[in-house]
């Protein structure tokens, strides 16, 4: 049974015979209508989007259009590595992993789907690559040369990330891989590609094909290569990505987003020995919220990542974003920098009953936990707009940074105190379709209230350049307020 494909297939017709029934011609036919529905919908649209890359492309923003590429490359890569990428339903990882039948054709399915994951996002990123370098001339045969360079690197990157669950040899060459797309995405930001990045766009077509070739036989090497490793990945591997897996597909199904980020906060600190260190002498307060600082200490690395990604709104400006678009980039980067740091308040709302065995007040304990938020929000969102600022989009506007700091804080408290999703909610009937205002509700719980704070700074972003005097005034009221109304607000 172990020597073949057909032992894993006599299981798994047995369980098909005693589960579900199979699909028939009228589902096939359901299927194929869907598709073909589909493909009239977003047929104009495409193809208009395809006729607008015809021509040459600006110069200027090939670098800034180049790191993004770049980024999102690297962004697909660390998410195939932290997804397994391999992995099993939870019955099968249970009872048919560690039965005699081939590993391979056991994880076959699995690897078929990595591949359908891998082509759809090698054909996104083609079109960024055409986008970004334009075609000149023969559109046709530019775009399918820079779709199969897109498929070949993200084929072959996921290929890596599969060597790289089979054998620590091959992880070091996928960390390598994306210390070395962030390393280009910096290199080409600072205009020293800029000569390449035009020779690039400009290639005859002879050498896209030949581009596209070398790159369509490594992306095939490296596949071949971890299609034969797919039986040598360990057990206990394959069994930890197909938990973390089923954990997160219940989160998904039940549509509650808080389960994910304590998922990912558990796998980190499970395996994790701390040495433990005696606790400074604060007043109650700020004792109690020094668990939040040593938590953002301990894992220094993703310190160092979200404040190398302030960078982004910049990169974008470079690319020719709208100031909206770079508004709502520092804004959400600072949110999303001032969430991560929230933790203990979050604990605080999920065991209530503990929080109060403490012995200090709610009020209190949420103005020492709002340090942390409005030190880290306000430090990303001043070097995000100094940035724009010394690209000359937005001119003096790093000063905004420590201002929008509190406001950004309350948010993220707001957001981390949040209840889980309401489906019992009342669903709003559009003419672009349902909207359940349960999770919607739930996700702009605390972004509502940041956004409220930021409006001088918003404000100010989107006007025309003037004096900025009473835009800041308005802004520090505005962030102080906001922060001191919900602390004082919260429920003892």
């Amino acid at each position: 049974m172990s020597g073949a494909g057909g032992g894993v297939r006599a299981v798994r017709a047995y369980l098909r015979s005693r589960g579900r029934a199979r699909a028939g011609l009228l589902d096939r036919y359901v299927a194929g209508f869907g598709l073909a529905m589909l493909a009239a919908v977003l047929g104009q649209p495409l193809s208009t989007v395809l006729q607008g890359l015809a021509g040459a492309a600006d110069p200027a923003r090939m670098g800034a259009g180049t790191a993004l590429l770049a980024l999102a490359l690297a962004g697909f890569l660390a998410a195939a590595r932290a997804a397994g990428p391999v992995m099993l339903p939870a019955a099968d990882a249970s009872w048919l992993l560690p039965s005699p039948l081939n590993r391979r054709h056991l994880l076959g399915r699995t690897a078929r789907v990595l591949a359908v994951v891998a082509v759809a996002a090698g054909l996104l990123l083609g079109l960024g690559l055409i986008a970004v370098l334009g075609a000149p001339d023969q559109l046709v045969w530019r775009l399918l040369g820079a779709l199969a360079l897109g498929v070949s690197a993200t084929a072959g990157g996921m290929a890596l990330a599969v060597l790289g669950q089979a054998s620590q040899s091959w992880q070091v060459w996928l960390t390598s891989a994306m210390v070395a797309l962030l390393v280009v995405a910096v290199v080409t930001v600072s205009g020293q590609l800029r000569t390449v990045l035009a020779v690039a766009a400009s290639a005859p077509l002879p050498a896209v094909a030949v581009a596209a070739s070398v790159a369509t036989a490594l992306s095939a090497l490296l596949v071949r290569q971890a299609w034969a490793s797919l039986d040598r990945i360990p057990t206990r591997t394959l069994v930890t990505a197909s938990t973390r897996a089923g954990r997160v597909a219940n989160a998904a199904v039940g549509l509650d987003p808080d389960a994910l980020t304590w998922i990912a906060e558990d796998n980190h600190w499970r395996a994790r020995k701390l040495r433990s260190r005696p606790w400074p002498s604060l007043p109650a307060p700020l004792a109690l919220a020094w668990h939040d600082w040593r938590r953002v200490g301990r894992r220094p690395g993703r310190l160092a990542v979200m404040f190398a990604m302030s960078a982004l709104p910049a990169v974008l400006a470079q690319a020719g974003g709208a100031p909206v678009t770079l508004g709502a980039a520092v804004l959400a980067g600072s949110l999303a920098v001032a969430a991560v740091s929230v933790s203990g308040a979050r604990r605080d709302s999920d065991n209530p009953a503990l929080s109060r065995l403490i012995g200090v007040g709610r009020r209190p304990a949420l103005a020492a936990r709002a340090v942390l938020p409005m030190l880290l929000s306000g430090a990303w969102a001043t070097v995000g707009l100094a940035g724009l600022s010394v690209s000359g989009v937005l001119p003096g506007a790093w000063l905004f940074g420590p201002l929008v700091a509190p406001a950004l804080a309350a948010g993220a408290l707001r957001m981390a105190r949040r209840s889980p999703v309401d489906h019992s909610m009342p669903v709003i009937d559009t003419p672009g379709g349902a909207i359940p205002t349960g999770p919607l509700r739930w996700a702009f719980t605390g972004v509502d209230l940041a956004g409220l704070g930021c409006l001088p700074a918003v404000a100010a972003l989107l006007s025309p350049p003037g004096p900025p005097g009473g835009f800041l005034a308005a802004q520090a009221a505005a962030g102080a307020l906001v922060l001191v109304g919900y602390v004082v607000r919260s429920r003892e």
